[in-house]
């Protein structure tokens, strides 16, 4: 039986750090900018210079504690990131605005929140002459006391509702309105003005955004790379990716550092995949890492199609034969719910940190960095 290694993109060939650096812009545009909440104290553009771009990721996650906590909950997709932190903190100003605006609060809390609903908070924001400022780090202590992780974190923001401003709702999921609102916001930070039409289908709502994907910073020299999964082809290992990016976010870069040609194309799985997935099957939402359904369609090749992946077990001898690689607890979780072999990388977000979070969690194989997969067995 062929052997199959499917890989991670983020922090095992690419850095993360663009990508937390558009998940913070993000942020930062949805609480700060007239064209959403329009909270009051920065001063918002979309060109932001370097200095600006450190400053608001530095302020939004905290010195990175909430990155840290994040990844640590198993929270493996920038646009899950970016809506349990903006939903965060629009739960805290309505909470304060509730003081002023009681059933406007309470319709805001019970219904979808679009694009319409943001305007109105931002018109009883300025209606109640409201000085609001986020507490960044709050977030990592709110969550703490839930013991959630994994998708149950979108969920608890219900919680974080009832107890903030003591409304039922169960507006906060996976499949809100505002996730897909914080999920084209993020795709317009990264990619920018020039490629955002071809990823959400129009314009961005806020035109300027350059974009970060020429700025891809690969991990490991591209010739080292080449190198590797050359060697791994010639050994008769059969390559996939199971990755939190978009299509176009995965193939333009792996195209660019020259190895996207030793993958089977069949055997790649992007999010924009898993989005179609929870498209066709909407009750099984969400399917983002930690859930296995990346790497269960990448085995299996997309061409079986996404009821197989759903409802896929492998034998003792395929989960002998499949390892995941990948730099974060969700790709971990990932392969434990698979039942086959993980090798960390520690190339990720706390680099050689994770490595005792990794053998606490019995990973197969702990790497420096990915090149070291040449010179493993399993």
């Amino acid at each position: 039986m062929n052997k199959t290694i499917l890989f991670d993109v983020d922090g095992v060939f690419l850095s993360e750090e663009r990508y937390f650096d558009a998940s913070s812009l993000t942020i930062w545009e949805m609480l700060f900018s007239e064209k959403y909440i329009g909270i009051e104290g920065q001063d918002f553009t979309p060109t932001p210079e370097e200095k600006v771009i450190r400053r608001v990721r530095t302020e939004i996650f905290a010195n990175d504690q909430v990155l840290t906590f994040l990844k640590a909950q198993g929270i493996n997709s920038n646009w899950d990131m970016v809506y349990l932190v903006v939903s965060y903190h629009l739960i805290c100003l309505v909470a304060k605005l509730q003081e002023m605006k009681q059933e406007e609060v309470r319709e805001l809390l019970t219904n979808q929140i679009g694009r319409a609903e943001i305007k109105k908070i931002q018109a009883l924001l300025k209606e109640a002459k409201l000085s609001f400022a986020p507490d960044y780090a709050a977030f990592v202590s709110d969550f703490a006391k839930g013991n959630v992780e994994k998708s149950e974190m979108l969920l608890y923001l219900n919680q974080i509702a009832y107890e903030k401003c003591g409304i039922t709702t169960n507006i906060f999921a996976r499949t809100s309105t505002l996730w897909e609102l914080c999920q084209e916001t993020f795709q317009e930070w990264y990619l920018g003005d020039g490629l955002i039409v071809d990823s959400i289908g129009r314009a961005a709502h806020q035109v300027g955004k350059r974009g970060f994907l020429s700025d891809e910073i690969p991990i490991i020299e591209p010739a080292i790379m080449r190198e590797v999964l050359q060697g791994l082809r010639d050994r008769g290992y059969r390559l996939g990716v199971g990755t939190g990016r978009p299509s176009i976010e995965t193939y333009v870069p792996l195209k660019e550092l020259g190895i996207l040609e030793f993958f089977d194309p069949d055997c790649i799985v992007t999010a924009s995949h898993v989005l179609e997935a929870e498209q066709q099957f909407p009750e099984t939402a969400p399917l983002s890492k930690p859930h296995p359904y990346c790497y269960f369609q990448g085995y299996l090749t997309r061409g079986k199609g996404v009821s197989a992946a759903l409802s896929c077990q492998l034998t003792e001898e395929e989960r002998k034969n499949l390892l995941v690689v990948g730099d974060s607890v969700a790709d971990l979780m990932a392969a434990r719910s698979i039942g086959c072999q993980f090798a960390a990388t520690l190339t990720g977000l706390t680099g050689e940190e994770a490595r005792e979070k990794f053998e606490k969690a019995n990973a197969e194989f702990i790497l420096r960095d990915v090149s070291e997969i040449a010179t493993i067995e399993f």
